[in-house]
């Protein structure tokens, strides 16, 4: 699962300060004269597109930020502004802690081959190559050797669980598994930070089910700094850490997933969360009130990581408070049948109990 510690971190990794980008000739000059305050509408009549507007973020170490929304709300020119495959228009972008847009080229192919990652929604596997020498690849274009690149691509043939297929060709595996090698591929050079646009948006709903989970997995075992960008707010829910939801170039609201679905800060992200059924969504934690040592508990007790409709129903069958436990089996919380009336079928049929 998404690291929970990942914000106690005292520094960022990814750090971005009002970061633009704007599309157009005269953008400069526009950006210029609205002293930061910029209208899209105002913008487009004179001939620019606004991609993004104003952004600021903070990613912490082991920490997966996913960046969301829908088509041509600036996600992937964000997720490009970061890794500087597309250069910001105004704004601060540092990468632990140094200026990515002072560094020259060499600086910045470097900090690419030693400290990013990149998966795209394309595979873009080569296709002359089998599995283990698309791997191996960037490893060998760093100035690794053949016999320590195909060791440590073999490593990563073990770690996305494509063992036996190592010398298949791209064309001979399945959509799920080239991503995979994309995956693997992109791992290969260790990188601290990993950038994900649209990974899995290809792959058809089963697939994308299993390569969400895969993708747990590698993050429970790998703890990278992630910034992965999606159109699907349930991926989103089910990945991140922490969501970030644009709109026409602008962050509507950046936080936990359980608070954007509890209190969504725009009409825009509301939306977003009307349909989101909770009870499949959210853990005890998000939704246990705080304990004050003078609760009168139940016997039973459910762990503060547990997804709500796994639990709802012996909760509901309880008439005292059910403490919550974390993986100590420490008390750090309570919620009461009531709790779960709200979440499961709203306010109203909260008040109708009289609790």
């Amino acid at each position: 699962m998404p690291s929970q510690n990942a914000t106690t971190q005292n520094e960022p990794v990814v750090k971005c300060s009002s970061v633009y980008k704007i599309f157009g000739k005269n953008a400069q000059k526009m950006l210029r004269e609205s002293n930061g305050k910029v209208d899209a509408n105002e913008f487009q009549k004179a001939g620019c597109v606004v991609g993004v507007n104003d952004a600021s973020i903070e990613v912490y170490k082991g920490e997966m930020l996913v960046i969301m929304g829908l088509s041509g709300s600036g996600k992937s020119t964000l997720l490009r502004c970061i890794s500087r495959l597309t250069e910001t228009t105004s704004g601060d972008i540092h990468i632990d802690g140094k200026d990515l847009l002072a560094m020259n080229r060499k600086q910045l192919i470097d900090l690419r081959r030693n400290k990013m990652g990149m998966v795209f929604q394309s595979f873009a596997l080569l296709p002359h190559k089998t599995v283990l020498e698309n791997i191996a690849f960037p490893l060998q274009i760093k100035g690794i050797n053949t016999s320590d690149s195909m060791k440590r691509a073999m490593d990563m043939v073990d770690l996305v669980s494509l063992g036996g297929r190592e010398n298949y060709f791209p064309r001979q595996l399945s959509g799920g598994q080239q991503q995979r090698v994309g995956i693997a591929r992109s791992l290969a050079v260790e990188p601290d930070i990993w950038f994900l646009d649209e990974p899995f948006s290809a792959l058809d709903p089963l697939i994308r089910k299993e390569m969400q989970d895969e993708f747990l997995r590698l993050q429970d075992v790998l703890h990278k700094t992630i910034l992965f960008v999606t159109h699907d707010f349930a991926e989103a829910l089910r990945l991140a850490d922490r969501i970030a939801i644009m709109k026409d170039g602008v962050i509507e609201q950046l936080d936990t997933p359980a608070n954007i679905v509890l209190n969504p800060a725009t009409d825009y992200v509301r939306k977003f969360t009307e349909e989101v059924p909770r009870e499949k969504v959210l853990k005890i934690k998000s939704v246990m009130d705080s304990n004050d040592g003078t609760e009168d508990f139940s016997d039973l007790t459910i762990s503060q990581d547990a997804i709500i409709e796994t639990v709802a129903e012996a909760i509901l069958s309880e008439t005292k408070r059910v403490p919550v436990v974390d993986t100590e089996h420490n008390i750090v919380g309570s919620v009461h049948s009531s709790k779960m009336i709200q979440i499961l079928f709203g306010k109203s049929k909260a008040a109708e109990t009289g609790n």
